[in-house]
């Protein structure tokens, strides 16, 4: 019985390390397909905002983590090119509905 607690006093502590993992792991997946359809690197950020600050991050939210609580949020850096993102560079779940 102790150790059922022990396990699980530990999975609940760890629980946030996985989520913030994650997030930063998706994170750096949405990069490298933005960075393979020819964005540079350089030209672009992806910040991980919470869910009721990603309206005011000034991006486009390209995908979402955390158990759906974290925006993942695209900004480009060099605003004459335009600031749209790649059709394929997000989730699908985060692709407007046609």
């Amino acid at each position: 019985m102790r150790k059922n607690t022990l396990l699980l006093t530990g999975l609940l502590i760890a629980a946030p390390l996985f989520a913030q993992a994650s997030c930063e792991s998706l994170k750096n997946e949405i990069s490298q397909k933005i960075i393979k359809n020819g964005v540079p690197e350089n030209d672009f950020t992806l910040d991980i905002v919470p869910n009721d600050q990603a309206d005011r991050a000034g991006g486009q939210v390209v995908g979402h983590c955390d158990n759906d609580t974290q925006k993942i949020v695209y900004k480009r850096n060099n605003s004459e090119r335009g600031s749209s993102v790649p059709a394929n560079a997000g989730t699908s779940q985060d692709s407007p509905a046609q």
